[in-house]
């Protein structure tokens, strides 16, 4: 049959990025306490086109991915990214792999017991020069935060908001989704948790109040710890606050590269 993708094109224009996006896949990842989590990803790959062909071979995207099915995680990214590019005749390649990661908390007086959410991501590249170019790791984690100038200014309490943070890393060893997220809920006001009773709301409630920050404050809070951490060689921190008493939200974002220092 005829291969129309491997005709030519004489427009002569590379494509930096051609690929699928949004395949749902499931796949296993390391969980501190349990060993493994089993969990449903939303995975992009793409890979680079030279001008002179006129379309890639989508099906072999898939194909890949079938093949390491039950066995996509870190240590295999970059015999991944190598096969798409030896498959797809590409110089460069790209995976992008984003999951829901679920760990069991503890409601901080009550102790009862409930399961929260974070969305984590796994990204990849490698080009022409290097087998396995680049890798990061992304968690954002919802935590909730105390105006310092609401708390200042007002005879009654102070405003606050749900805030989601979210944190990209590169590091020279292994590091665990669950060190990240407990970092980062370090840095907040207070961190969140599904089940409330009576005894935790105020708790938390306390807690945060004892804690204002601003956006600005929560971003440098866990630059500074993540800066310390000598496995780190490059992140960036964002965080949103939804604000609750204007109809628009703050932002702060912080990026450094370790590498060079």
């Amino acid at each position: 049959m005829k291969d129309i993708q491997k005709q030519k094109d004489f427009r002569k224009i590379e494509i930096n990025k051609v690929g699928v996006k949004n395949i749902r896949y499931p796949i296993t990842v390391l969980d501190k306490a349990k060993g493994v989590q089993h969990t449903v990803a939303s995975v992009n790959m793409y890979v680079d086109l030279p001008h002179r062909f006129k379309g890639t071979h989508m099906s072999r995207f898939v194909e890949i991915l079938n093949k390491y099915k039950g066995d996509i995680s870190i240590r295999n990214f970059s015999k991944i990214l190598s096969e798409m590019k030896r498959k797809l005749k590409a110089k460069c390649a790209h995976l992008e792999v984003e999951f829901p990661y679920f760990i069991e908390k503890e409601a901080p007086v009550t102790k009862a017991r409930s399961l929260m959410e974070y969305i984590c991501r796994f990204c990849g590249s490698s080009n022409e020069k290097d087998d396995f170019d680049d890798f990061y790791v992304g968690v954002v984690v919802p935590i909730t935060t105390v105006c310092p100038c609401s708390k200042e200014i007002s005879d009654f309490g102070a405003h606050n908001q749900r805030s989601m943070v979210t944190v990209n890393l590169r590091f020279k060893r292994f590091i665990w989704i669950e060190d990240i997220i407990h970092l980062v809920e370090e840095c907040a006001s207070c961190d969140l948790y599904s089940i409330l009773k009576r005894p935790d709301e105020k708790y938390v409630t306390e807690k945060a109040y004892k804690k204002p920050m601003f956006v600005e404050d929560v971003v440098r809070e866990i630059a500074s710890k993540l800066r310390k951490d000598k496995n780190i060689v490059w992140f960036t921190v964002e965080s949103e606050n939804f604000e609750s008493i204007h109809n628009h939200s703050a932002y702060a974002f912080v990026e450094r590269d370790i590498r060079g220092l």
